[in-house]
């Protein structure tokens, strides 16, 4: 029969091969981005370019107005992470900590909204933010991607909140803490892990995200986000292959720092909030 320690080593080989599998995608890309487009269409699966063409990222940063694309991400994504922390923090708390008539009807009416396709609510939130006069800023781009029920986030927090101890909230209660006193200085930084949690995937959706950013800055391509600025590259009788390589690559490049420096309070909020 097989050992333990054969059957280790099979596992792990199978699990090197797959993992070499999935991210071979990223290192093709990367590799991509430092030749040139003839070397790029010549070259097959081969991973190391003749010539190292660094000049792909200075003209996507510089020629492709990355620098602005940049920008206009950053202060989205932001803006937005705070946004919808903050609204599932409290709404999380709401459902986790109060009784409340209809509390059960608000949470199954919450958890519907998960199956709506965002492309179905696109048009009713394009009239809001038509109609409060934010067409075309960033200010419209921010509260459109703030929209929504954020399902996921709300019930992460709901659940996390429910297994705090009630004494704390006794306790801050005989201190004078009103509701939100509570909230702020008991409940939320204990919290943490679920507030890291929440922001690091709504990063990741929010700095990824396409429809709505292209809806939102049709007539001002200098606000578009580094997902919608990747039309530049592409041009009526060509496209820029290397140069959209080189882009995909400094998109791509925030997304894994923020997920490898938070990694571990992204691991500790979802074992927390599912933890009963």
């Amino acid at each position: 029969m097989m050992g333990s320690r054969q059957r280790k080593i099979i596992l792990h080989t199978i699990l090197l091969i797959l993992g070499a599998i999935w991210i071979y995608p990223f290192i093709w890309m990367v590799s991509s981005s430092l030749k040139s487009n003839i070397e790029f269409f010549g070259s097959g699966l081969n991973l190391i370019p003749k010539i190292f063409h660094w000049e792909n990222y200075a003209r996507a940063w510089e020629t492709a107005q990355f620098s602005k694309y940049f920008f206009n991400s950053v202060v989205i994504t932001v803006a937005t992470v705070v946004i919808v922390t903050v609204v599932c923090a409290l709404t999380g708390y709401a459902l986790g900590r109060v009784s409340f008539p209809g509390r059960k009807l608000a949470m199954v009416l919450i958890t519907a909204t998960m199956f709506i396709p965002k492309g179905y609510t696109i048009i009713p939130l394009f009239e809001i933010v038509r109609h409060l006069g934010l067409m075309n800023h960033l200010s419209g781009v921010i509260l459109a991607e703030s929209a929504g029920a954020h399902v996921l986030y709300i019930l992460l927090f709901t659940s996390y909140f429910s297994t705090i101890p009630g004494e704390l909230e006794d306790a801050a209660s005989i201190d004078g803490c009103g509701f939100f006193q509570t909230f702020r200085k008991v409940m939320l930084p204990l919290a943490t892990p679920v507030i890291a949690t929440t922001a690091i995937m709504q990063f990741i959706w929010s700095w990824n995200d396409f429809l709505v950013p292209l809806v939102f800055t049709l007539n001002r391509p200098e606000l578009r986000t580094l997902a919608v600025g990747m039309y530049s590259f592409i041009g009526e009788y060509q496209t820029d292959y290397t140069g959209m390589a080189a882009g995909a690559t400094i998109a791509l490049v925030p997304i894994m720092l923020v997920f490898i420096f938070m990694q571990r309070y992204f691991i500790e909020g979802i074992a927390g909030a599912v933890k009963q």
